[in-house]
């Protein structure tokens, strides 16, 4: 059996020439690269008319998780998480101990007042 060349396996039937220069029109575009802290480097492309305050400072990096910048010698640090916090932590946020009492004070007094003591 001879090894001749099949011009069209692994073809659509129909199929135009191929070539870069039939698909389509590919639209200019920026390259803007980012780092994280461990000195990983992602590229990430805008489109060339996008105005430059809309192009993001951070993105988080695929390869590690952390914020990556566009500033190589200084790239983002983690940002510490903040913990949990209650319902109570956040009202003791708001108020003080004074304004506590006597928010519980008025809240006894109405119970009191339609329990008739």
């Amino acid at each position: 059996m001879a090894t001749g060349g099949n011009a069209i396996r692994g073809t659509r039937v129909g199929a135009g020439p191929m070539g870069e220069q039939d698909h389509g029109y590919h639209a200019d575009r920026t390259a803007v690269s980012y780092w994280d802290a461990l000195g990983n480097e992602t590229v990430r492309y805008f489109a060339a008319n996008l105005p430059e305050e809309e192009i993001p400072e951070q993105i988080d990096s695929p390869q590690s998780g952390l914020p990556a910048g566009r500033d190589k010698d200084n790239p983002p640090a983690l940002a510490k998480p903040e913990p949990y916090k209650t319902h109570l932590a956040y009202v003791k946020e708001r108020r003080t101990d004074e304004e506590a009492v006597q928010l519980l004070d008025e809240a006894l007094a109405a119970v009191r007042a339609r329990r008739g003591q």
